[in-house]
């Protein structure tokens, strides 16, 4: 490949319009410019997809070898990992995606509640979503059973939100659907994988904060809750 990854120590005459970044793993590296540019392209892809995409998928998309995209991308979330930047570029559900660090959601959020009103799941929602996430693939009467009230409503909000998903029927009389949490369930709560999912502990003071923010849910989800 004619263009190549330089080390720190290149001199300068060596990579025409040389970019010097530091990687995810702190380490100097010097670009040429047609990586420069492709870097700046990744970064636009990222920046433009809603659904994270893989190495894999971009590198198909854009006719590129899979080690330079990954070498680019490994470069990108050192290069917004730094201070001075806003927002970050991590692996989410096994794909990239570029979204608000952690350090400035309460600024962040402040400012989003002050354009329009926060949308948000509701207590019923958000437990039916819990139980699912945790029991997956669960069936309605399964959910029933341990939340004790019937949900028909709450999952059909789900399912509108693509939170959930149906997993087929389970093999039992009656065949019940079987549901999942989805993709847009892990880009939707920053999780890279289900071993992310909070504990039983955060969970309970989520749903004491949504507890506490019940009458703000949305008349949908208040009218779903049964």
């Amino acid at each position: 490949m004619e263009d190549t990854f330089a080390s720190a120590s290149t001199p300068p005459e060596a990579v025409s319009a040389d970019e010097l970044l530091t990687s995810s793993a702190g380490q100097a590296v010097a670009l040429s410019s047609t990586d420069a540019q492709l870097k700046a392209v990744l970064e636009a892809i990222v920046y433009v997809t809603e659904e994270p995409l893989s190495a894999i998928q971009i590198a198909d998309a854009l006719g590129e070898p899979r080690e330079r995209v990954e070498k680019l991308l490994e470069l990108l979330v050192g290069q917004f990992d730094l201070p001075e930047h806003g927002v970050t570029i991590r692996e989410v559900a096994g794909g990239y995606k570029m979204a608000t660090k952690a350090e400035h959601h309460e600024r962040v959020r402040a400012f989003v509640k002050s354009l329009r009103p926060q949308l948000k799941l509701s207590l019923p929602a958000l437990e039916t979503l819990a139980v699912i996430a945790y029991k997956q693939p669960v069936t309605a009467p399964e959910i029933l059973e341990i939340r004790g009230v019937q949900g028909a409503g709450v999952l059909k909000t789900l399912l509108d939100r693509k939170l959930i998903a149906t997993a087929g029927r389970k093999d039992v009389i009656g065949k019940p659907i079987l549901y999942k949490t989805t993709k847009e369930f892990m880009v939707q709560f920053g999780l890279k994988d289900l071993s992310e999912l909070p504990t039983l502990k955060e969970f309970e003071e989520i749903r004491r904060l949504a507890l506490s923010d019940e009458p703000a849910a949305s008349e949908a989800d208040q009218g779903a809750a049964s």
